[in-house]
């Protein structure tokens, strides 16, 4: 059935969606961003009496993936009986007990402890650079000035040569819930520094690295968008798939939902805990917390346009620097884009199949909450460049995968895409009838 409606192409896509999902869940991998990691790098700057004085950095390299707010916490376990004297940047969120010092008193004494970003606003001399953004990173493709966080920390108790410090254990960063997991740190060489002037370099007495990288998998149990689609051709609208992200009844799975015309919505919606970070969505069929509708709007005689629509049915969440990831095999003839901004990935090489997409600074890079303006939409035209492989037919018009904020949708199954009418069929009868009227005036000519 699926081959013979919409062709080996599709066929193809579905049985690799298949299997890379089966990656995501035991190796976090991601087919179209396969190098992206965030990477916590340990520069050990100055030793101290009885430690170091080190600067971390944090580069987010995921090409779509980004922390919004309220932003990323890291997390570690020293290796040793270290404690941290002061931090210029950030904090850690407990102090700890540190009733054995006298005079002078750390920072933290936690054996684990959880450092946050400071939020903007932070007075100047607590400040480091690409610091106190409240611990939002935006993505590599979409903003990488801001796709830095950096804080300085002075730690004690730790030794004071590259023999005798021990590098921290079980790295962990929330962002800011579940989703990404850290391998151990690594010693690696040290990183060398460019001074203002440009004619002296310097470098790090000693740093490691930590890799982090995501799944979503671990992230939600269930799926976070869905896609419906429409087409000009037809009337039908395909809607999300049902329970796509959970359903009304499972309470357990999909969390809790309002409708919106329940009276004193605000109230209600303010009373479910606005701070929690899990979902309070709108009662659909679907439950998702983010529909994208993509609807084929025009058909020219060398270009066709489609209508790209973003829902927020999320009463508890307004994201910021948003971002859409499509796939598309026409992209590569994308003319126009209207109010989104755009860049190309190419996940696969030379094949430009992939994009990104995103709102527009100061316009439309904020999606309200649930609600009359929580939507975006934009408009794409696309060129008819080779018109022997251009055509509407066997679902050829609809996106292979979106991804809403590096998340994978859930796509409605392909033998529910908006049919082409079938024009075949109409030849056929307008032949038939072209023959039937030809016979019966040969037949009349015979009697005459």
């Amino acid at each position: 059935m699926f081959e013979r409606s919409y062709g080996c192409n599709l066929a193809i896509y579905d049985r690799l969606g298949k299997q890379l999902i089966a990656y995501m869940k035991n190796d976090a991998y991601d087919p179209l961003d396969p190098n992206g990691n965030i990477t916590i790098k340990w520069d050990v700057v100055q030793w101290t009496p009885d430690g170091y004085m080190a600067v971390v950095t944090m580069t987010n390299f995921q090409q779509y993936r980004h922390i919004d707010a309220p932003g990323w916490s890291l997390g570690w376990t020293w290796a040793k009986k270290e404690v941290i004297w002061s931090m210029v940047g950030s904090q850690t969120t407990e102090q700890g007990d540190c009733s054995k010092f006298k005079g002078n008193v750390p920072h933290c004494c936690k054996k684990n402890p959880t450092v946050v970003d400071f939020l903007p606003g932070t007075p100047y001399n607590q400040q480091v650079a690409n610091c106190c953004k409240g611990g939002v990173l935006s993505s590599w493709a979409q903003d990488p000035t801001n796709a830095v966080a950096s804080f300085q920390i002075s730690v004690g108790r730790a030794g004071t040569t590259n023999k005798t410090v021990k590098v921290p254990k079980n790295f962990t960063l929330k962002a800011p819930g579940p989703g990404y997991t850290c391998g151990p740190a690594k010693i690696v060489r040290p990183t060398q520094f460019i001074q203002p002037d440009k004619r002296r370099v310097t470098q790090a007495l000693m740093t490691w690295n930590v890799t982090c990288t995501y799944s979503q998998f671990l992230a939600q149990k269930t799926p976070t968008c869905c896609v419906s689609l429409s087409a000009f051709y037809n009337d039908t609208i395909v809607p999300c798939p049902t329970c796509a992200c959970g359903c009304q009844s499972n309470s357990s799975q999909s969390g809790s939902c309002v409708n919106p015309n329940t009276p004193h919505l605000a109230s209600v919606v303010a009373g479910n805990g606005k701070n929690n970070l899990s979902p309070l969505v709108q009662c659909t069929s679907h439950m998702c917390p983010i529909r994208i509708h993509w609807h084929i709007k025009v058909n020219y005689k060398e270009y066709w346009r489609v209508k790209v629509s973003i829902t927020n049915f999320n009463y508890r969440m307004n994201y910021s620097n948003w971002n859409l990831v499509v796939q598309h095999p026409n992209f590569d003839n994308l003319t126009q884009l209207f109010s989104f901004d755009y860049k190309s990935l190419n996940p696969y090489g030379s094949i430009n199949d992939t994009a990104m997409l995103w709102g527009v600074k100061f316009y439309n890079d904020f999606l309200n909450q649930a609600g009359p303006s929580g939507n975006v939409q934009s408009e794409l035209l696309f060129r008819k460049e080779d018109m022997s492989h251009f055509s509407f037919g066997k679902g050829w018009g609809f996106p292979h995968r979106i991804y809403f904020n590096g998340d994978n949708c859930v796509m409605p199954p392909p033998d529910a895409y908006p049919w082409l009418p079938n024009a075949g069929s109409r030849q056929e009868v307008s032949l038939f009838a072209l023959v039937t009227a030809s016979l019966v005036v040969l037949v009349f000519y015979a009697y005459i």
